[in-house]
Formats: C-alpha cells, structure tokens, sequence
C-alpha cells in the first residue's frame, strides 16, 4: 500500500501541473494531480503567497517569479563554477593549499566548488555544499564586506543570530574584520572557525560591484601569514579574470586575446587593455 503524498510532494505536484500551458483553472490542476479539489486550492493558495504561482483576475493559474529567480540562481551558479574552475586548478598548483568558490544564497554563503590542496595538512573541512551565515569563513566574510554598507548591515543583523555554532563569533567581531578586510583589499580570517586553520579570501564582483562570490584559499595559519601578500596578489588577479569573463569584457584568464562571455563562450577580439577595478 502506497504512502500518502506529504505536503511537500503535493506542492511539488502542483508546480509541476502549472509547466503545462493546458492547465489554468483549479480544476485543472486538480484533474492533473489527482488531489481532491480542496487539496489543490489550498496548494495554489499557497504557492501563490510564496511567489510560486500567480492568480490572475480570472482565477487562472501559472508558474511565479520565484521558480523563475531560482532557475536563474541555478543557471548562473553553473556558468560562475564553470569560468572559476580553472581558476581553483591554477590556485592549487601554484600553492599547494585548498583552492574554494564561494557565492551567496539567501543570507547564507555557500562553497560551490572546492579543489582540494595538494599540502600534507590541507583544509579538509571545506567541501561543496557547506553552507555557513555570512562573514563566517574567509569567502563568506568576503562577500559580505563588499555588499553595499545597508545590504551589509541588514546581512550582518540576520548574521548575528545565526551564531551560536561559532561562540568565538559575534556581530562585533565580524564588523572589526570586515573594517580590516576593506581596509587591506582582502580578507583575513584566521582561527575564528578552527584553532590554527583560516582562509585569505576576495570577492568576485559584478560590473556593477557588487559581489557575485568569492575566491578563497584556505590552508593552515602559519601558511597564509607567511605568504599572505603573494596569496593576496595571485587571489586578486584570478578573480579579476574570472569578474572580467562573467561580465564579457576583457581577455581570459590565459591571456588568449578572445573575450569569454557569461555563458562561457569564447569571441575573437583584437587586443585591448583592461581595467582596473578600483
């Protein structure tokens, strides 16, 4: 005997019915899903206050913004992995440490790709899918601090209750380092998350400035401090490249005198300068 649909299911089912161009009406949606009436117009009741559905005057149904801004998420999220991989490679190879890309999800930063480091005690902890509050962690604080101060301080707010799997963290910590992460251009965020571990990070920016995700090396303490400017500069001038791919502007990585695209595909261009984001 089969279980019955939870709520979720059920929601599920009702987004998938409204993909088809056939189905407008409850009844429809009904018919499709094979929920009672009153089952499906408590579904699209719902997902109609959430942004998942829309209702017009005619009381005909369809797919809302927030399945569109997803989908948009996933798409870009995919294209930003895609232009950073090589990036994390080159990291890697050059340093011996645990190469990561972060990018920012609904208050929340989330490691989106992560090449492991090539050094006896490499940062372990760190894998895809690991999500952390912002301003925790080295690509997390470094996506915050180059937010708009108010987007900033209302991130913070949210952070500040976010923090009691951290208790060496609070909102007054965080604020001190993004003061000294603007400061320096980078991020330094060492021992806050685990003793002797960090991440010295930079935000990945939009041609607008804003912070699309971040690049982050993490590795022992010792190591990052030792050779913190040498990281800094290598961390800058990978996520000025990938930043300059994602906006189609400017040379690729390799210096090949064609423009990467934001969906990643290559156009010849003639050599040109690029500039510098100040």
């Amino acid at each position: 005997m089969s279980s019955r649909p939870s709520p979720v299911q059920r929601a599920l089912a009702v987004l998938r019915a409204l993909s088809d161009p056939e189905v407008r009406r409850m009844s429809d949606v009904a018919r499709a899903t094979g929920l009672d009436p009153a089952t499906a117009s408590r579904m699209l009741d719902l997902l109609v206050r959430e942004g998942f559905a829309t209702r017009d005057q005619m009381r005909r149904y369809g797919i809302g913004p927030e399945v569109f801004q997803l989908a948009d998420v996933a798409q870009r999220r995919a294209e930003l992995r895609k232009l950073a991989r090589p990036a994390l490679q080159r990291l890697v190879e050059a340093f011996g440490d645990t190469a990561v890309l972060t990018e920012a999800s609904r208050g929340e930063a989330v490691c989106s790709d992560v090449e492991p480091g090539t050094f006896a005690f490499s940062a372990n902890y760190v894998s895809v899918g690991t999500r952390r509050p912002l301003g925790v962690g080295a690509g997390s604080l470094a996506v915050l601090a180059w937010l708009p101060p108010p987007e900033r301080a209302r991130r913070l707010q949210q952070t500040s209750r976010k923090l009691a799997n951290y208790p060496r963290l609070d909102a007054a910590v965080i604020a001190a380092e993004i003061e000294a992460a603007r400061s320096r251009r980078h991020v330094m965020f060492l021992d806050w998350v685990v003793e002797g571990m960090g991440g010295i990070a930079v935000p990945i920016l939009d041609e607008q400035g804003w912070p699309i995700g971040a690049l982050s090396v993490a590795a022992q303490t010792v190591r990052l401090r030792a050779r913190e400017a040498v990281l800094a500069r290598r961390l800058k001038a990978e996520a000025s490249h990938i930043a300059s791919a994602w906006t189609g502007s400017a040379l690729s990585p390799q210096g090949d005198p064609g423009r990467v695209t934001a969906r990643g595909t290559a156009v010849r261009l003639s050599r040109r300068p690029t500039q510098q984001r100040r």
